[in-house]
């Protein structure tokens, strides 16, 4: 099953600190505003999510419908497709908002304790 784009939403304490961080580490300004606490940085391939006061964890991110440059995909896997998927596999799924068509997103939470989002904008 192709789950879309990966990043890695990372909460933060200090935004501003946190861009500067990793524009250190070469992660370049991607998409975001920094004025109402969320900002996408990406470097290559990489793409990373900083979020303050909106997580209280770090969490694996997919976005159906995008590729790894946000950029929507001609063909893709529905969001509602996957939760059902899963959800036959046995998987509970939290804060679903799954209704309608287009946009769509729902977490579960793998074995360890480790939210997992799967966020469709498309």
């Amino acid at each position: 099953m192709e789950l879309g784009a990966f990043s890695v939403s990372l909460a933060v304490q200090d935004i501003e600190a946190s861009r500067t961080f990793y524009e250190a580490l070469g992660f370049e300004f991607a998409g975001g505003d920094a004025a109402q606490n969320w900002l996408i940085l990406r470097n290559g391939t990489t793409t990373i999510g900083l979020f303050q006061g909106m997580f209280e964890k770090n969490m694996m991110t997919f976005n159906p419908g995008w590729n790894a440059k946000a950029e929507p995909l001609d063909t893709f896997v529905d969001v509602r497709e996957i939760a059902k998927d899963l959800e036959a596999k046995g998987q509970t799924l939290l804060h679903k908002n799954l209704e309608g068509t287009g946009p769509g997103s729902f977490a579960l939470v793998d074995p360890d304790g480790n939210p997992v989002l799967f966020d469709q904008h498309v």
